[in-house]
Formats: structure tokens, sequence, C-alpha cells
């Protein structure tokens, strides 16, 4: 059975606010081999090479044109818009602010 790859927009840090790196397409190859647990050190190995590499592009088209090319079926999914709300740091004295003030 072989697994889709994954075609999405790299997602921006937890930890940070800013847009850098997220402008980037990434693909995923799916996982088409079970996983092992070594028996000396524990750890999860495979032997399913494809699934352990992520392929970079620096947009969409460029992405499915690689998979289409190469024969990988694939999964597109489309990044929610992201919605921006401006803030000034001068509303937190206006008069008719909504919230308590706290100090």
């Amino acid at each position: 059975m072989l697994m889709r790859a994954r075609i999405y927009r790299q997602s921006k840090p937890a930890g940070q606010s800013g847009q850098a790196m997220t402008h980037t397409w990434v693909l995923d190859y799916g996982q088409n081999r079970p996983r092992h647990i070594d028996s000396l050190m524990g750890w999860t190995g495979s032997t399913d090479t494809p699934s352990q590499l992520q392929l970079q592009f620096p947009d969409q088209d460029s992405a499915i044109a690689y998979a289409t090319t190469q024969g990988i079926a694939y999964d597109i999914e489309i990044p929610a818009p992201r919605h921006r709300r401006p803030k000034a740091y001068a509303d937190n004295f206006r008069y008719d602010r909504i919230q308590n003030w706290t100090h």
C-alpha cells in the first residue's frame, strides 16, 4: 500500500510571531513500510528512506510539477487565510477602551 505524498505550506513556529520561513512549500512522502524498534538501543527505525525526506519548493506550482513528473500521488493542503488585526500601543491609553485598567 503506497501512501500519498502531502504538499503543504510551511507553518510559522509556535514560539515566534514572525512570518519568515513560512513562504516555502514542502513535499512530505508518506510512510510505506512499518517502523520497527531496535532491540539493542530501543530506537525506532525504518527502512523507508523517502518517508524521512522533506523537499522544499519556492511555490505550490513547482511542488506539483515535481510530483507529477516523478509519478508521485499527492494531496494538497491549502493553508487557511491569516486574519491580521492591526494594533497600536496608543490604544492601551484610549479614554473609551473596553477592558479594565489593570495598573
